[in-house]
């Protein structure tokens, strides 16, 4: 598969603005510890955030339009 430098570029700018809203929800408003007590479980908070950035990241990725 070859990357496309105009679908990366919109990728990896979709990834730092969602990253840092993932990071400013979870560190400031929502706090890491409450969704710790939520969810029981260290690994599945960090496995479901690492999936909130990546699967979108490749949705943009693979529904840009190459002109």
């Amino acid at each position: 598969m070859k990357l496309k430098k105009r679908k990366l570029k919109f990728a990896a700018i979709f990834f730092v603005c969602w990253f840092a809203f993932l990071v400013l929800l979870v560190d400031g408003i929502l706090k890491f510890q409450t969704l710790l007590d939520y969810f029981g479980s260290y690994m599945l908070v960090e496995i479901s955030l690492i999936l909130l950035v990546i699967l979108p990241t490749l949705a943009v990725y693979f529904f840009t339009k190459e002109k």
